[in-house]
């Protein structure tokens, strides 16, 4: 596949979705001579277009794939629009995925004011796939306002979408005491939001106190400095019927609007940028050792020599950076 540049970002700018979803199939390449065209790329696009940037995450089951299609088409019924970024689990054995997102919201994803664009999270952990930090550029440089991060599923590797958020939103189903045990700290630290889902029905009273128990399972929690009063909080929705998401998206654009006039939000998206800075060398790092041949060969001997149990990985390691190491 051949990607013309000047032509790609012209499209972007104009707001066009295959330009857009292109670009997209390009930034994700994992080859060499694709990556420095996404480079050009994303500089050639710039960072003018900003838009608000929702991370989401879940249990399994608790209808994730449904709330955002409620969700983005109240947004989209308002005149905004909506991009979402859908991570998928990959096989650790075959490497594939299902991208299944698109016809699990096939109403949203016929609205001419949303994208959906699925990607498999290869081995990337952290609940988003290796680029999708590169995709949101895309997405604002394409004029989309809101761009929703649907990560692979809820776990203490899931904060890594924290990195590239605004705000982030913790999506849990009704149950009792053991789902709120199940959910590990490191993910309740990092929430804004706790939506309570499936508030409906037979359902909703059983969402109440679910509601009720998160609400102050939060209070034990330290404050943080990007919090202003009354956040973090819990929340009931229903994504069937879509009661209570007007509320919770009213509570998210106090939140920002808050962060905003305080400079939090500033000083937030400065910290990610140094975090994706470090995480990018790292990743530069490692592809110049396996792109060296004596390195690899270095590196194959030290790997020969752990196998069979001569060396420790941690030694191993060292010696593999001993020639970059100053004498």
């Amino acid at each position: 596949m051949r990607f013309d540049i000047p032509q790609l970002t012209q499209g972007i700018r104009a707001g066009d979705r295959r330009a857009l979803s292109r670009a997209i199939t390009l930034i994700e390449s994992a080859r060499d001579d694709h990556r420095d065209l996404a480079l050009h790329l994303l500089d050639a696009l710039g960072q003018d277009r900003q838009a608000l940037r929702i991370g989401l995450s879940g249990t399994p089951g608790v209808g994730k794939s449904t709330f955002i299609e409620s969700f983005g088409l109240m947004l989209t019924g308002q005149g905004m629009r909506v991009a979402v970024l859908a991570v998928d689990p990959s096989s650790a054995r075959s490497g594939g995925s299902i991208l299944g997102d698109k016809t699990r919201m096939d109403h949203l994803a016929r609205d001419p004011r949303a994208f959906i664009r699925p990607s498999p999270s290869q081995t990337q952990l952290g609940g988003v796939a290796r680029r999708t930090r590169d995709a949101v550029r895309l997405c604002e440089a394409a004029g989309f306002e809101v761009v929703l991060i649907e990560t692979v599923g809820v776990g203490q590797s899931e904060t890594m979408v924290a990195q590239m958020a605004d705000l982030f939103v913790l999506l849990l189903a009704p149950a009792g005491g053991d789902e709120l045990q199940g959910v590990k700290r490191g993910i309740m630290e990092m929430a804004d939001l706790v939506l309570v889902n499936k508030a409906d029905g037979d359902l909703k009273a059983q969402a109440m106190r679910t509601c009720a128990d998160y609400a102050g399972a939060l209070r034990l929690l330290r404050k943080r400095a990007q919090d202003r009063d009354g956040f973090p909080l819990a929340m009931t929705v229903s994504a069937l019927d879509g009661a209570g998401l007007a509320q919770a998206w009213d509570r998210m654009q106090e939140l920002v609007a808050w962060r905003r006039d305080t400079g939090v939000l500033a000083a937030t998206r400065a910290d990610q940028a140094r975090h994706w800075f470090r995480e990018d060398l790292r990743t530069e790092m490692l592809a110049l050792l396996t792109r060296d041949p004596e390195l690899q060969a270095r590196m194959a001997d030290l790997e020969a020599a752990v196998a069979a149990g001569r060396m420790t990985p941690a030694l191993a390691a060292r010696a593999a950076l001993a020639p970059l190491r100053d004498d």
